[in-house]
């Protein structure tokens, strides 16, 4: 990755960006009369501030791609052309700057400031948890690289929905609804507004009861929706805001841990935790794939460009830099965040400390008060998360109504860009409601542990299909335009990894019950396999059931006043 990033010349051209997303959204702020909203008007300007010979060929190959699915309809997802489906909305007006901190804020949230006592407390020792890490970062790294290069074929919103399409085209749409389950019914931002709502209580020094907690949690993510739902632009800027200061935060506690580690401060022996680290290891394999889950769910978000892709500026060019930096980025404050908690804190504390690892560490290194004010950085951090990622499966949601997914009151209003004509409120809303329902319905204290392992399975069976569709790509399609090519060893590599996770989980852990009693160990992994076969099940309603009766499904193409396609579905009687 560092060899590819060197071939790029970041420094100048990171400096140019600045600039074109400045140029962009001084364009922005010009009344534009219609509904549909282009990027045209931006790309001239800019073209004044690019190297020519560059951009031409980056806008060239996305043409291209467009053009081969046009001429290999095998290599079309879905039922839209290429301009069908990126049409509509914003348009293109996400730059490097702003997509590197879309992969940043959706990666740092919850995790690193919530999750390492409970990952410890999996493995059992400091060096196994260091090792997690560090492998959750290359897997991750190898995962990005095989989405970069779907990415790079199909530069359109909607991530793993378009790559499974593309491959799994037979039986027709049942890749879709799957996935459709899943991104509806998981996808949530539940576990950050619980966060949100936890840290900011303590912060205020009220009891976090547990309609107190859901009611703010539930005010978190209404005012994500309202926000990137009315005033898109704004959304935008307050996403790239909160991700910066997460940075910041991050930083902050790394510098701390560096002058821990000195010996300049009040703990008294930071190295304790580093002598014999990896004493106490668990000897389960159960135990070290839930904890691999939960690693990987704080890393989740390398993909987080893919799913937007018909928004962004010079898609293929911004994802092959914005990707690696991105995630490059959180990894080294990842890690780095991790060997200063263990610089302040016994593993016994740390294990002992619940959801609040951070907050621990700062009482110990600067008192109570500073541990109050660390609870409202968590919180705001927890905030940036949930701003993010509500912002990326709104447009998820959206590709599937585009799709012609039946849904409640049509699929038209779903995929439109009601009312603004510049972005989905309606597709935040659908992502708003499960996270509202899992948020009031179970106890808190069970609920966060659980919701993350329930994430993390369904989302490695998707992978597991998404990268053997690579390899199908590969040997079927080898012709087939690629301007990013993944090293197909690090794609097995990712594969292997992907089976492992997918299995150990069924493994009887150690203490016989997980981490999440009174709740059986491999529950969640039911669950997760349970929500993908609901949406097999919804694709035989509403695909299959109506040939049995002596309907056909007819497909149709629909232009919204906004400029948005969508693939209406009719039900028509056979003779």
């Amino acid at each position: 990755m560092p060899a590819r990033l060197s071939n790029l010349k970041l420094a100048p051209r990171v400096k140019a960006l600045f600039a074109r997303d400045s140029t962009a959204l001084e364009a922005s702020a010009q009344p534009r009369a219609g509904a549909e909203v282009t990027s045209l008007p931006d790309e001239k300007a800019l073209d004044k501030k690019r190297s020519p010979n560059h951009d031409t060929d980056d806008e060239s190959s996305v043409r291209e791609v467009g053009d081969a699915a046009e001429r290999d309809p095998e290599l079309n997802p879905g039922a839209l052309s290429f301009e069908e489906d990126t049409a509509g909305g914003m348009g293109r007006h996400l730059g490097v700057f702003s997509c590197t901190l879309l992969i940043v804020g959706r990666i740092i949230g919850t995790g690193i400031f919530s999750t390492p006592s409970s990952i410890l407390g999996s493995v059992g020792s400091v060096g196994a948890s260091l090792m997690l890490w560090v492998l959750g970062f290359v897997l991750s790294a190898c995962g990005l690289f095989i989405w970069l290069e779907f990415g790079s074929m199909f530069p359109r919103s909607g991530g793993e929905k378009v790559y499974l399409e593309a491959v799994y085209k037979k039986p027709k749409y049942l890749s879709t609804y799957v996935f459709a389950a899943n991104s509806i019914l998981v996808g949530l931002t539940a576990s950050g507004c619980i966060v949100f709502a936890s840290n900011i209580l303590e912060a205020a020094g009220h009891e976090a009861t547990r309609w107190t907690t859901r009611g703010i949690a539930v005010g978190t993510i209404v005012f994500a929706v309202l926000l990137h739902g009315l005033v898109p632009r704004v959304g935008v800027l307050v996403m790239n805001g909160l991700s910066v200061f997460k940075v910041v935060i991050l930083l902050f506690v790394v510098v701390t841990g560096w002058v821990v580690l000195s010996g300049k401060t009040s703990i008294q022996d930071p190295h304790v935790n580093f002598r014999n680290a990896f004493a106490g290891s668990s000897n389960s394999s159960n135990d070290y794939a839930t904890a691999m889950f939960k690693v990987l769910y704080s890393y989740i978000g390398w993909s987080n460009v893919n799913y937007v892709l018909n928004n962004v500026k010079d898609p293929v060019r911004t994802l092959k830099i914005a990707g690696p930096l991105g995630l490059g980025i959180c990894a080294l404050l990842y890690i780095l965040a991790n060997i200063s908690y263990f610089a302040v804190a016994s593993k016994e504390e740390i294990i002992d400390s619940g959801v609040t690892v951070a907050s621990l560490f700062f009482r110990k290194v600067f008192g109570p008060q500073a541990q109050k004010a660390l609870t409202v950085f968590v919180a705001l951090s927890a905030l940036g998360n949930v701003v993010t990622v509500t912002f990326a499966l709104s447009r998820i949601n959206q590709e599937l109504a585009k799709e012609g997914l039946p849904l409640p009151f049509g699929n038209k209003f779903w995929a439109s860009n009601w009312p603004t004509g510049k972005s989905p409120l309606p597709g935040l809303v659908l992502h708003m409601i499960p996270s509202i329902i899992i948020m009031i319905a179970p106890p808190p204290e069970v609920a966060y542990p659980f919701i993350l392992d329930v994430q993390g399975y369904p989302i490695q069976v998707i992978n597991l299909f998404v990268v053997i569709g690579l390899f199908w790509l590969r040997y079927h399609k080898p012709q087939a335009l690629r301007p990013f090519k993944v090293w197909l060893p690090v794609a097995f590599f990712f594969l292997a990894a992907t089976v492992f996770l997918l299995v150990a989980p069924f493994i009887r852990p150690a203490n016989g019950v997980g981490d999440t009693p009174p709740l059986p160990y491999y529950l969640y992994c039911l669950v997760g396999i349970g929500v993908l076969a609901f949406g097999a099940l919804y694709w035989v309603a509403f695909r299959l059931a109506p040939t049995w009766f002596s309907y056909e499904v007819i497909q149709r193409k629909e232009a919204l006043s906004d400029g948005t396609f969508v693939t209406v579905n009719d039900y028509k009687k056979t003779q």
